[in-house]
Protein backbone atom coordinates (compact mmCIF):
# COMPACT_ATOMS: atom_id res chain seq x y z
CA UNK A 1 0.00 0.00 0.00
CA UNK A 2 2.89 2.28 0.65
CA UNK A 3 3.96 4.99 3.09
CA UNK A 4 2.10 7.96 4.10
CA UNK A 5 3.90 10.82 3.96
CA UNK A 6 3.23 12.56 7.43
CA UNK A 7 4.91 10.44 10.51
CA UNK A 8 2.25 9.39 12.73
CA UNK A 9 2.10 8.10 16.20
CA UNK A 10 1.12 4.58 16.49
CA UNK A 11 -2.40 3.78 18.16
CA UNK A 12 -3.13 0.17 20.00
CA UNK A 13 -6.57 0.59 18.43
CA UNK A 14 -8.23 2.76 16.12
CA UNK A 15 -12.12 3.57 15.71
CA UNK A 16 -13.27 3.85 12.57
CA UNK A 17 -17.40 4.76 11.55
CA UNK A 18 -18.86 4.30 7.81
CA UNK A 19 -21.56 5.38 7.37
CA UNK A 20 -24.59 6.25 4.68
CA UNK A 21 -27.99 5.73 3.36
CA UNK A 22 -29.41 2.30 3.44
CA UNK A 23 -28.36 0.46 0.39
CA UNK A 24 -24.95 2.96 -0.23
CA UNK A 25 -23.16 -0.58 1.02
CA UNK A 26 -21.66 0.60 4.12
CA UNK A 27 -22.16 -2.78 5.65
CA UNK A 28 -20.63 -4.36 3.20
CA UNK A 29 -17.49 -2.62 3.07
CA UNK A 30 -16.91 -2.81 6.72
CA UNK A 31 -17.04 -6.44 6.77
CA UNK A 32 -14.57 -6.62 4.05
CA UNK A 33 -12.16 -3.98 6.11
CA UNK A 34 -12.97 -6.14 9.24
CA UNK A 35 -11.60 -8.95 7.24
CA UNK A 36 -8.53 -7.25 5.51
CA UNK A 37 -7.76 -6.50 9.06
CA UNK A 38 -8.12 -10.07 10.59
CA UNK A 39 -5.71 -11.08 7.05
CA UNK A 40 -3.25 -8.50 8.56
CA UNK A 41 -2.81 -10.46 11.58
CA UNK A 42 -5.32 -7.76 13.82
CA UNK A 43 -8.06 -8.23 16.17
CA UNK A 44 -11.31 -5.87 15.46
CA UNK A 45 -14.74 -6.17 15.82
CA UNK A 46 -17.81 -4.36 14.20
CA UNK A 47 -20.87 -3.02 15.17
CA UNK A 48 -23.99 -2.69 12.88
CA UNK A 49 -26.25 0.07 13.74
CA UNK A 50 -29.43 0.71 11.32
CA UNK A 51 -32.69 2.54 12.07
CA UNK A 52 -36.20 0.43 12.63
CA UNK A 53 -36.86 0.31 9.18
CA UNK A 54 -36.92 -2.84 7.08
CA UNK A 55 -34.71 -1.49 3.76
CA UNK A 56 -33.31 1.59 3.33
CA UNK A 57 -32.91 4.45 6.03
CA UNK A 58 -29.56 5.10 7.49
CA UNK A 59 -26.83 2.39 8.49
CA UNK A 60 -23.84 2.83 10.23
CA UNK A 61 -20.52 0.19 10.49
CA UNK A 62 -18.69 1.21 13.90
CA UNK A 63 -15.62 -0.74 13.68
CA UNK A 64 -12.44 -1.05 16.09
CA UNK A 65 -9.74 -2.29 14.86
CA UNK A 66 -6.54 -3.37 17.22
CA UNK A 67 -2.81 -5.04 17.69
CA UNK A 68 -4.82 -6.78 20.69
CA UNK A 69 -7.71 -8.23 21.62
CA UNK A 70 -10.79 -5.93 21.92
CA UNK A 71 -14.65 -6.72 23.12
CA UNK A 72 -15.63 -3.32 22.93
CA UNK A 73 -15.95 0.13 21.07
CA UNK A 74 -14.02 2.74 22.38
CA UNK A 75 -14.50 6.49 23.93
CA UNK A 76 -14.44 8.03 20.59
CA UNK A 77 -13.53 7.49 16.89
CA UNK A 78 -11.09 7.97 14.96
CA UNK A 79 -11.95 8.19 11.24
CA UNK A 80 -15.48 8.96 9.87
CA UNK A 81 -16.13 7.77 5.85
CA UNK A 82 -19.41 8.70 4.56
CA UNK A 83 -20.86 7.59 1.69
CA UNK A 84 -23.27 10.29 2.40
CA UNK A 85 -24.62 12.33 5.23
CA UNK A 86 -28.41 12.00 4.95
CA UNK A 87 -29.62 10.65 8.06
CA UNK A 88 -26.10 10.65 9.62
CA UNK A 89 -27.56 13.01 12.68
CA UNK A 90 -29.26 10.23 13.81
CA UNK A 91 -25.96 8.38 14.71
CA UNK A 92 -24.40 11.62 16.45
CA UNK A 93 -24.85 10.15 19.69
CA UNK A 94 -23.02 7.36 18.82
CA UNK A 95 -20.06 8.18 17.17
CA UNK A 96 -18.43 10.73 19.36
CA UNK A 97 -15.48 12.71 17.89
CA UNK A 98 -12.95 15.19 18.87
CA UNK A 99 -10.39 17.56 17.52
CA UNK A 100 -8.25 14.62 16.45
CA UNK A 101 -11.18 12.71 14.30
CA UNK A 102 -11.27 13.08 10.87
CA UNK A 103 -14.35 13.25 8.44
CA UNK A 104 -14.08 12.12 5.07
CA UNK A 105 -17.01 12.88 2.98
CA UNK A 106 -18.06 13.21 -0.88
CA UNK A 107 -18.01 16.58 -2.06
CA UNK A 108 -21.07 16.68 -3.99
CA UNK A 109 -22.88 15.14 -1.06
CA UNK A 110 -22.83 18.11 0.89
CA UNK A 111 -20.93 18.91 4.46
CA UNK A 112 -21.42 16.85 7.92
CA UNK A 113 -24.33 17.85 10.32
CA UNK A 114 -23.39 20.68 12.80
CA UNK A 115 -24.00 18.67 15.43
CA UNK A 116 -20.90 16.67 14.39
CA UNK A 117 -18.75 19.60 13.08
CA UNK A 118 -19.30 21.41 16.72
CA UNK A 119 -17.28 18.68 18.12
CA UNK A 120 -14.38 20.08 15.95
CA UNK A 121 -13.64 17.51 13.59
CA UNK A 122 -11.04 17.94 10.77
CA UNK A 123 -12.86 17.58 7.26
CA UNK A 124 -11.20 16.00 4.33
CA UNK A 125 -13.16 15.17 0.36
CA UNK A 126 -12.99 11.91 -1.49
CA UNK A 127 -15.03 11.89 -4.74
CA UNK A 128 -16.52 8.31 -3.99
CA UNK A 129 -19.30 8.60 -6.59
CA UNK A 130 -16.97 10.50 -9.49
CA UNK A 131 -14.30 7.81 -8.96
CA UNK A 132 -16.27 5.25 -9.09
CA UNK A 133 -17.86 6.29 -11.90
CA UNK A 134 -14.48 6.14 -13.68
CA UNK A 135 -13.93 2.69 -13.23
CA UNK A 136 -16.41 0.58 -14.89
CA UNK A 137 -18.22 -1.93 -13.05
CA UNK A 138 -17.19 -0.40 -9.19
CA UNK A 139 -19.47 0.77 -6.79
CA UNK A 140 -18.02 4.09 -4.27
CA UNK A 141 -18.24 1.51 -1.29
CA UNK A 142 -15.26 0.30 -3.00
CA UNK A 143 -13.48 3.14 -3.07
CA UNK A 144 -14.88 3.98 0.96
CA UNK A 145 -12.85 0.64 1.76
CA UNK A 146 -9.33 1.81 0.16
CA UNK A 147 -9.26 4.96 2.13
CA UNK A 148 -10.34 3.62 4.96
CA UNK A 149 -7.85 1.11 4.80
CA UNK A 150 -5.11 3.02 3.51
CA UNK A 151 -5.46 5.82 6.67
CA UNK A 152 -4.61 3.37 9.27
CA UNK A 153 -1.96 1.77 7.95
CA UNK A 154 -3.87 -1.60 6.30
CA UNK A 155 -1.38 -3.56 4.41
CA UNK A 156 -2.23 -3.63 0.58
CA UNK A 157 -1.83 -7.18 -0.20
CA UNK A 158 -4.25 -8.02 2.68
CA UNK A 159 -6.95 -5.73 1.24
CA UNK A 160 -6.51 -7.49 -1.65
CA UNK A 161 -6.94 -11.11 -0.29
CA UNK A 162 -10.13 -10.05 1.72
CA UNK A 163 -11.86 -8.98 -1.64
CA UNK A 164 -10.41 -12.37 -3.34
CA UNK A 165 -12.01 -14.13 -0.20
CA UNK A 166 -15.36 -12.02 -0.96
CA UNK A 167 -15.33 -12.27 -4.54
CA UNK A 168 -14.71 -16.52 -4.93
CA UNK A 169 -15.33 -16.38 -8.44
CA UNK A 170 -13.42 -13.80 -9.43
CA UNK A 171 -14.23 -12.33 -12.52
CA UNK A 172 -15.04 -8.59 -13.36
CA UNK A 173 -16.92 -8.07 -10.28
CA UNK A 174 -13.82 -8.53 -8.67
CA UNK A 175 -11.65 -6.58 -11.07
CA UNK A 176 -13.29 -3.63 -10.35
CA UNK A 177 -13.64 -4.16 -6.65
CA UNK A 178 -9.88 -4.28 -6.56
CA UNK A 179 -9.30 -1.05 -8.89
CA UNK A 180 -11.75 0.87 -6.87
CA UNK A 181 -9.94 -0.33 -3.66
CA UNK A 182 -6.82 0.72 -5.18
CA UNK A 183 -8.21 4.28 -6.28
CA UNK A 184 -9.56 4.91 -2.67
CA UNK A 185 -5.41 3.85 -1.43
CA UNK A 186 -4.70 6.28 -4.14
CA UNK A 187 -7.06 9.04 -2.62
CA UNK A 188 -6.10 8.66 0.78
CA UNK A 189 -2.40 9.71 0.55
CA UNK A 190 -3.98 13.71 0.12
CA UNK A 191 -5.89 13.52 3.49
CA UNK A 192 -5.58 14.43 6.94
CA UNK A 193 -3.53 11.92 9.19
CA UNK A 194 -4.52 10.31 11.67
CA UNK A 195 -2.58 7.67 13.98
CA UNK A 196 -1.53 4.88 12.10
CA UNK A 197 -2.19 0.87 13.69
CA UNK A 198 0.58 -0.47 15.86
CA UNK A 199 1.96 -3.68 14.48
CA UNK A 200 -0.22 -6.79 15.17
CA UNK A 201 0.97 -9.38 17.92
CA UNK A 202 2.65 -12.48 16.33
CA UNK A 203 -0.90 -15.24 16.43
CA UNK A 204 -0.31 -17.37 19.39
CA UNK A 205 -3.25 -19.53 17.87
CA UNK A 206 -5.93 -19.58 15.42
CA UNK A 207 -8.57 -16.62 15.28
CA UNK A 208 -11.85 -16.93 14.14
CA UNK A 209 -13.87 -14.03 12.34
CA UNK A 210 -17.30 -14.77 14.30
CA UNK A 211 -20.75 -12.87 15.17
CA UNK A 212 -21.96 -13.91 18.86
CA UNK A 213 -25.08 -15.79 17.28
CA UNK A 214 -22.98 -17.70 14.80
CA UNK A 215 -21.12 -18.29 18.17
CA UNK A 216 -23.74 -19.14 20.10
CA UNK A 217 -25.14 -21.82 17.55
CA UNK A 218 -22.43 -23.81 17.05
CA UNK A 219 -22.07 -23.84 21.51
CA UNK A 220 -25.25 -25.03 21.43
CA UNK A 221 -24.13 -28.27 18.75
CA UNK A 222 -20.87 -28.95 20.89
CA UNK A 223 -23.22 -28.88 23.88
CA UNK A 224 -25.14 -31.36 21.82
CA UNK A 225 -28.27 -29.60 20.35
CA UNK A 226 -29.50 -31.67 17.77
CA UNK A 227 -32.85 -30.01 17.58
CA UNK A 228 -34.30 -26.25 16.92
CA UNK A 229 -37.28 -24.47 16.43
CA UNK A 230 -37.24 -21.31 15.08
CA UNK A 231 -39.51 -18.00 14.51
CA UNK A 232 -37.24 -15.25 13.03
CA UNK A 233 -36.98 -11.96 15.54
CA UNK A 234 -34.42 -9.07 15.12
CA UNK A 235 -31.50 -9.93 16.39
CA UNK A 236 -31.75 -13.30 17.22
CA UNK A 237 -32.60 -14.73 13.88
CA UNK A 238 -29.00 -14.89 12.68
CA UNK A 239 -28.63 -17.70 14.95
CA UNK A 240 -31.76 -19.76 13.68
CA UNK A 241 -29.92 -18.87 10.01
CA UNK A 242 -26.60 -20.15 11.03
CA UNK A 243 -28.04 -23.77 12.62
CA UNK A 244 -30.19 -24.24 9.72
CA UNK A 245 -27.21 -26.16 7.67
CA UNK A 246 -25.27 -26.60 10.77
CA UNK A 247 -27.63 -29.12 12.34
CA UNK A 248 -28.06 -30.85 8.78
CA UNK A 249 -24.59 -31.88 8.96
CA UNK A 250 -24.59 -33.61 11.97
CA UNK A 251 -27.92 -35.23 11.55
CA UNK A 252 -29.95 -32.53 13.37
CA UNK A 253 -32.70 -30.55 12.06
CA UNK A 254 -34.27 -26.79 11.92
CA UNK A 255 -38.15 -26.23 11.72
CA UNK A 256 -39.37 -22.84 11.38
CA UNK A 257 -42.75 -22.90 13.12
CA UNK A 258 -45.64 -20.50 12.56
CA UNK A 259 -44.84 -18.49 15.84
CA UNK A 260 -42.94 -18.24 19.29
CA UNK A 261 -45.54 -20.37 21.26
CA UNK A 262 -45.01 -23.30 18.57
CA UNK A 263 -41.31 -22.78 18.14
CA UNK A 264 -41.24 -23.58 22.04
CA UNK A 265 -43.47 -26.11 22.59
CA UNK A 266 -42.02 -27.55 19.59
CA UNK A 267 -38.63 -27.73 20.90
CA UNK A 268 -39.88 -29.11 24.46
CA UNK A 269 -41.80 -31.99 22.89
CA UNK A 270 -38.36 -32.53 21.02
CA UNK A 271 -36.45 -33.10 24.29
CA UNK A 272 -39.08 -35.05 25.40
CA UNK A 273 -38.54 -37.58 22.93
CA UNK A 274 -34.86 -37.65 23.82
CA UNK A 275 -33.33 -34.89 21.80
CA UNK A 276 -31.43 -32.09 23.26
CA UNK A 277 -33.58 -29.28 21.75
CA UNK A 278 -33.60 -25.02 21.62
CA UNK A 279 -35.09 -22.38 20.34
CA UNK A 280 -33.82 -18.89 19.77
CA UNK A 281 -35.33 -14.83 20.53
CA UNK A 282 -35.56 -11.71 21.80
CA UNK A 283 -37.60 -10.14 24.56
CA UNK A 284 -41.26 -10.33 22.55
CA UNK A 285 -41.04 -13.84 21.64
CA UNK A 286 -39.62 -14.90 25.29
CA UNK A 287 -42.54 -13.12 26.97
CA UNK A 288 -44.91 -15.12 24.87
CA UNK A 289 -42.87 -18.25 25.70
CA UNK A 290 -42.84 -18.28 29.51
CA UNK A 291 -46.01 -20.25 29.62
CA UNK A 292 -44.58 -22.61 27.94
CA UNK A 293 -41.33 -22.48 30.26
CA UNK A 294 -43.08 -23.05 33.19
CA UNK A 295 -44.42 -26.81 31.42
CA UNK A 296 -41.03 -27.33 31.48
CA UNK A 297 -39.71 -26.72 35.05
CA UNK A 298 -43.01 -28.60 36.33
CA UNK A 299 -42.42 -31.68 33.30
CA UNK A 300 -38.83 -31.26 34.07
CA UNK A 301 -37.90 -31.06 30.75
CA UNK A 302 -34.40 -29.40 29.63
CA UNK A 303 -34.55 -26.99 26.87
CA UNK A 304 -32.45 -23.71 26.09
CA UNK A 305 -33.60 -20.74 25.17
CA UNK A 306 -31.52 -18.12 23.72
CA UNK A 307 -32.89 -14.68 24.79
CA UNK A 308 -30.87 -11.73 22.61
CA UNK A 309 -31.57 -8.49 24.31
CA UNK A 310 -32.84 -5.53 22.27
CA UNK A 311 -34.44 -2.24 23.88
CA UNK A 312 -38.01 -2.94 25.10
CA UNK A 313 -40.34 -3.01 25.77
CA UNK A 314 -42.70 -4.09 23.71
CA UNK A 315 -41.37 -3.83 20.22
CA UNK A 316 -39.02 -1.56 21.45
CA UNK A 317 -35.78 -1.19 19.31
CA UNK A 318 -35.40 -4.08 17.58
CA UNK A 319 -31.85 -3.51 16.10
CA UNK A 320 -30.08 -1.77 19.43
CA UNK A 321 -28.88 -3.22 22.08
CA UNK A 322 -30.07 -3.78 26.00
CA UNK A 323 -30.02 -5.65 28.62
CA UNK A 324 -33.32 -5.04 29.99
CA UNK A 325 -34.33 -8.48 30.07
CA UNK A 326 -33.04 -10.04 33.59
CA UNK A 327 -36.20 -9.39 35.24
CA UNK A 328 -38.15 -11.78 33.20
CA UNK A 329 -35.22 -14.10 32.89
CA UNK A 330 -35.04 -14.52 36.61
CA UNK A 331 -38.25 -13.79 38.10
CA UNK A 332 -40.79 -14.29 34.88
CA UNK A 333 -42.58 -17.56 35.42
CA UNK A 334 -45.67 -17.93 37.27
CA UNK A 335 -45.43 -20.26 40.44
CA UNK A 336 -42.44 -21.11 42.27
CA UNK A 337 -40.37 -21.84 38.43
CA UNK A 338 -36.47 -22.71 39.41
CA UNK A 339 -34.64 -22.29 36.24
CA UNK A 340 -31.29 -21.82 35.21
CA UNK A 341 -30.08 -18.17 33.65
CA UNK A 342 -26.58 -17.81 32.20
CA UNK A 343 -24.86 -14.91 30.44
CA UNK A 344 -22.20 -14.88 28.20
CA UNK A 345 -19.18 -12.20 28.90
CA UNK A 346 -18.26 -11.55 25.21
CA UNK A 347 -18.66 -12.70 21.58
CA UNK A 348 -16.54 -15.78 22.22
CA UNK A 349 -17.89 -16.83 25.00
CA UNK A 350 -21.03 -16.89 23.38
CA UNK A 351 -19.94 -20.17 22.38
CA UNK A 352 -18.93 -21.65 25.87
CA UNK A 353 -21.86 -20.14 27.45
CA UNK A 354 -24.29 -21.54 25.72
CA UNK A 355 -22.87 -25.22 25.42
CA UNK A 356 -22.40 -24.56 29.15
CA UNK A 357 -26.13 -24.01 28.75
CA UNK A 358 -26.91 -27.00 27.09
CA UNK A 359 -24.77 -29.07 29.30
CA UNK A 360 -26.65 -27.55 32.29
CA UNK A 361 -29.72 -28.15 31.37
CA UNK A 362 -29.65 -31.87 30.10
CA UNK A 363 -27.60 -32.50 33.51
CA UNK A 364 -30.24 -31.43 35.64
CA UNK A 365 -33.70 -31.28 33.27
CA UNK A 366 -34.20 -28.00 33.43
CA UNK A 367 -35.26 -25.24 30.98
CA UNK A 368 -32.23 -23.06 30.88
CA UNK A 369 -32.33 -19.08 29.38
CA UNK A 370 -29.06 -17.49 27.78
CA UNK A 371 -28.91 -14.04 28.09
CA UNK A 372 -27.19 -12.53 25.11
CA UNK A 373 -27.83 -8.91 23.41
CA UNK A 374 -28.26 -7.07 20.37
CA UNK A 375 -24.17 -5.58 20.33
CA UNK A 376 -22.89 -9.94 21.26
CA UNK A 377 -25.34 -11.13 18.66
CA UNK A 378 -24.90 -9.18 15.68
CA UNK A 379 -21.27 -7.84 16.28
CA UNK A 380 -18.53 -9.89 14.41
CA UNK A 381 -15.57 -9.71 16.03
CA UNK A 382 -11.48 -10.80 15.31
CA UNK A 383 -11.04 -13.25 18.47
CA UNK A 384 -8.77 -15.97 19.24
CA UNK A 385 -10.38 -19.41 19.11
CA UNK A 386 -12.70 -19.55 21.80
CA UNK A 387 -11.41 -22.93 23.59
CA UNK A 388 -15.32 -23.97 24.42
CA UNK A 389 -15.86 -26.98 26.93
CA UNK A 390 -14.63 -30.85 26.91
CA UNK A 391 -18.27 -32.04 27.47
CA UNK A 392 -21.41 -32.43 26.25
CA UNK A 393 -24.84 -32.40 27.76
CA UNK A 394 -26.24 -35.86 29.21
CA UNK A 395 -29.32 -36.78 31.08
CA UNK A 396 -30.16 -39.51 33.18
CA UNK A 397 -31.34 -41.99 31.44
CA UNK A 398 -33.95 -44.23 32.61
CA UNK A 399 -33.45 -48.34 31.84
CA UNK A 400 -36.26 -50.22 30.35
CA UNK A 401 -38.40 -53.11 32.46
CA UNK A 402 -37.68 -51.42 35.62
CA UNK A 403 -40.70 -51.98 38.09
CA UNK A 404 -43.47 -48.91 39.17
CA UNK A 405 -41.27 -46.48 37.35
CA UNK A 406 -40.98 -43.15 38.88
CA UNK A 407 -40.30 -40.70 36.70
CA UNK A 408 -40.10 -37.80 39.25
CA UNK A 409 -38.44 -40.01 42.14
CA UNK A 410 -37.28 -38.18 45.13
CA UNK A 411 -33.42 -38.63 44.78
CA UNK A 412 -30.61 -37.27 46.59
CA UNK A 413 -29.82 -34.71 43.96
CA UNK A 414 -32.81 -33.99 43.13
CA UNK A 415 -32.44 -35.05 39.49
CA UNK A 416 -34.48 -38.49 38.33
CA UNK A 417 -33.89 -41.10 35.25
CA UNK A 418 -35.94 -39.59 32.22
CA UNK A 419 -37.17 -42.41 29.81
CA UNK A 420 -37.39 -42.11 26.00
CA UNK A 421 -40.83 -42.50 24.85
CA UNK A 422 -41.02 -46.34 23.88
CA UNK A 423 -38.72 -47.75 26.58
CA UNK A 424 -40.30 -50.69 27.52
CA UNK A 425 -41.89 -50.51 31.30
CA UNK A 426 -41.16 -46.36 31.99
CA UNK A 427 -44.29 -45.04 30.09
CA UNK A 428 -45.23 -41.49 32.14
CA UNK A 429 -46.86 -38.82 32.23
CA UNK A 430 -45.51 -35.30 31.51
CA UNK A 431 -47.48 -31.83 31.88
CA UNK A 432 -48.11 -28.88 33.82
CA UNK A 433 -50.55 -30.21 36.48
CA UNK A 434 -48.34 -30.88 39.89
CA UNK A 435 -47.96 -34.65 40.09
CA UNK A 436 -46.31 -37.71 42.47
CA UNK A 437 -43.55 -39.41 41.73
CA UNK A 438 -44.93 -41.30 39.27
CA UNK A 439 -46.07 -38.56 37.19
CA UNK A 440 -50.05 -39.08 38.32
CA UNK A 441 -51.80 -35.56 38.38
CA UNK A 442 -52.28 -34.81 42.25
CA UNK A 443 -53.89 -31.71 44.17
CA UNK A 444 -51.95 -33.64 47.43
CA UNK A 445 -50.06 -30.83 49.77
CA UNK A 446 -47.23 -33.65 50.28
CA UNK A 447 -46.85 -33.95 46.80
CA UNK A 448 -46.92 -30.54 46.03
CA UNK A 449 -44.03 -29.66 48.58
CA UNK A 450 -42.31 -32.05 47.52
CA UNK A 451 -42.14 -31.94 43.93
CA UNK A 452 -41.21 -28.15 44.62
CA UNK A 453 -38.42 -29.16 46.81
CA UNK A 454 -36.93 -31.24 44.08
CA UNK A 455 -37.26 -29.04 42.02
CA UNK A 456 -35.40 -26.37 43.63
CA UNK A 457 -32.68 -29.02 45.42
CA UNK A 458 -30.86 -29.98 42.23
CA UNK A 459 -30.13 -26.14 40.91
CA UNK A 460 -28.95 -25.75 44.61
CA UNK A 461 -26.96 -28.62 45.41
CA UNK A 462 -25.18 -28.82 41.66
CA UNK A 463 -21.54 -27.88 42.04
CA UNK A 464 -21.01 -25.13 38.68
CA UNK A 465 -17.73 -24.70 39.35
CA UNK A 466 -15.40 -22.29 38.17
CA UNK A 467 -17.60 -21.33 34.78
CA UNK A 468 -20.02 -19.35 37.58
CA UNK A 469 -18.25 -16.07 36.88
CA UNK A 470 -15.16 -14.61 35.49
CA UNK A 471 -12.65 -13.35 38.08
CA UNK A 472 -9.62 -11.13 37.53
CA UNK A 473 -7.87 -8.32 39.65
CA UNK A 474 -7.95 -7.54 43.48
CA UNK A 475 -8.55 -4.81 45.67
CA UNK A 476 -10.30 -2.85 47.78
CA UNK A 477 -12.56 -1.77 44.74
CA UNK A 478 -14.80 -4.30 42.86
CA UNK A 479 -17.17 -3.68 39.90
CA UNK A 480 -19.66 -6.89 39.17
CA UNK A 481 -21.37 -6.51 36.15
CA UNK A 482 -22.81 -9.36 33.50
CA UNK A 483 -22.65 -9.79 29.59
CA UNK A 484 -21.42 -7.24 27.30
CA UNK A 485 -20.99 -4.69 29.53
CA UNK A 486 -18.25 -6.70 30.76
CA UNK A 487 -15.64 -5.47 27.91
CA UNK A 488 -15.96 -1.77 29.02
CA UNK A 489 -15.44 -2.90 32.61
CA UNK A 490 -12.35 -4.89 31.73
CA UNK A 491 -10.63 -1.91 29.84
CA UNK A 492 -11.73 0.40 32.38
CA UNK A 493 -9.97 -1.38 34.97
CA UNK A 494 -6.92 -2.05 32.47
CA UNK A 495 -6.93 1.52 32.25
CA UNK A 496 -6.70 1.62 35.77
CA UNK A 497 -4.56 -1.05 36.70
CA UNK A 498 -1.76 1.04 34.10
CA UNK A 499 -1.76 4.33 36.25
CA UNK A 500 -0.64 1.76 39.66
CA UNK A 501 -4.22 1.69 40.93
CA UNK A 502 -6.28 -1.86 42.20
CA UNK A 503 -9.80 -3.33 41.11
CA UNK A 504 -10.75 -6.64 40.17
CA UNK A 505 -13.78 -8.14 38.14
CA UNK A 506 -16.61 -10.26 38.93
CA UNK A 507 -18.40 -10.73 35.36
CA UNK A 508 -20.77 -13.37 36.56
CA UNK A 509 -21.88 -15.88 33.75
CA UNK A 510 -24.28 -17.68 36.30
CA UNK A 511 -27.37 -15.11 37.02
CA UNK A 512 -29.64 -18.01 38.19
CA UNK A 513 -29.69 -19.88 40.83
CA UNK A 514 -28.17 -17.40 42.84
CA UNK A 515 -24.49 -18.40 43.87
CA UNK A 516 -24.25 -16.46 47.35
CA UNK A 517 -21.42 -18.58 49.30
CA UNK A 518 -19.23 -18.16 45.56
CA UNK A 519 -19.98 -14.49 45.39
CA UNK A 520 -18.77 -13.59 48.88
CA UNK A 521 -16.05 -15.40 48.50
CA UNK A 522 -14.98 -13.11 45.11
CA UNK A 523 -15.86 -10.06 46.88
CA UNK A 524 -13.97 -10.87 50.11
CA UNK A 525 -11.78 -7.94 51.19
CA UNK A 526 -13.91 -4.96 49.60
CA UNK A 527 -14.71 -2.02 50.54
CA UNK A 528 -16.47 -0.99 47.51
CA UNK A 529 -18.10 -2.54 45.21
CA UNK A 530 -19.85 -0.97 41.54
CA UNK A 531 -22.92 -2.83 39.87
CA UNK A 532 -22.72 -1.83 35.86
CA UNK A 533 -25.66 -2.96 33.91
CA UNK A 534 -27.33 -1.58 30.67
CA UNK A 535 -30.85 -0.71 31.41
CA UNK A 536 -33.03 1.68 33.02
CA UNK A 537 -34.26 -0.02 36.00
CA UNK A 538 -31.05 -1.45 37.90
CA UNK A 539 -32.24 -4.65 37.29
CA UNK A 540 -28.97 -6.78 38.26
CA UNK A 541 -28.36 -4.33 41.01
CA UNK A 542 -32.12 -4.91 42.54
CA UNK A 543 -30.96 -8.76 41.90
CA UNK A 544 -28.01 -8.74 43.63
CA UNK A 545 -29.17 -6.97 46.80
CA UNK A 546 -32.30 -9.62 47.01
CA UNK A 547 -30.44 -12.43 46.99
CA UNK A 548 -26.26 -11.07 47.82
CA UNK A 549 -24.94 -9.71 51.03
CA UNK A 550 -22.79 -7.24 48.98
CA UNK A 551 -19.80 -5.76 50.99
CA UNK A 552 -18.97 -1.89 52.45
CA UNK A 553 -20.43 0.78 50.23
CA UNK A 554 -22.31 -0.19 46.87
CA UNK A 555 -23.37 1.82 44.17
CA UNK A 556 -24.96 0.84 40.51
CA UNK A 557 -23.75 2.49 37.56
CA UNK A 558 -26.78 1.93 35.05
CA UNK A 559 -28.41 3.20 31.34
CA UNK A 560 -30.03 2.46 29.19
CA UNK A 561 -29.56 1.66 25.62
CA UNK A 562 -28.78 2.15 22.63
CA UNK A 563 -25.85 3.85 23.12
CA UNK A 564 -23.18 1.43 24.61
CA UNK A 565 -21.57 2.25 27.96
CA UNK A 566 -18.03 3.01 27.30
CA UNK A 567 -14.53 2.35 28.86
CA UNK A 568 -14.15 6.07 30.06
CA UNK A 569 -17.63 6.35 31.58
CA UNK A 570 -16.61 3.30 34.09
CA UNK A 571 -12.68 4.94 34.37
CA UNK A 572 -14.73 8.32 35.71
CA UNK A 573 -17.02 6.17 37.70
CA UNK A 574 -14.19 4.26 39.89
CA UNK A 575 -11.52 7.32 39.72
CA UNK A 576 -13.94 10.20 41.15
CA UNK A 577 -15.71 7.89 43.75
CA UNK A 578 -12.11 6.95 44.90
CA UNK A 579 -11.24 10.52 45.48
CA UNK A 580 -14.39 11.62 47.13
Amino acid sequence: MGETPLARPEASSISIALTGSGGAGVMTAGTMLLNAAAEAGWYGLMVRSSGPQIRGGEAAALLRIASRPVDCLDDRFDLVIGADWQNIHRFADEIPLDAASVMIGDPDQGTPPEIFLKQGPRLAHVAFKKIAKSIPGSWPNMIMLGVAAASIGLPLEALRNALRKSYKKGGEGLAASLAAAEAGVAAAHALPSIPRLAPPRPAGKARWSITGNEAAGYGAIRGGVRFAAAYPITPATEVLEWLAPALARVGGILVQAEDELASINMAIGASFGGVPSLTATAGPGLSLMTEALGLAVAAEVPVVVIDVMRGGPSTGIPAKSEQSDVNIAVYGLHGDAPRLVVAPNSIADCLTATQWAVHLAESLQVPAIVLSDQYFGQTRGIVDRPAGLSFMGERTRAEGGAEAYKRYALTPSGVSPMAVPGTPGTAYTAEGLEHNERGIPSSQSADHVAQLAKREKKLQLHDYGKHWAELAGEGEVAVVTFGSCTGPVREALARIVAEGGQTRLVSMRLLAPAQPERLARALEGAKRVLVVEQNQGAQFYRYLRAHFELPGEVRSFHRPGPLPIRPGEIYRQITEWSRA
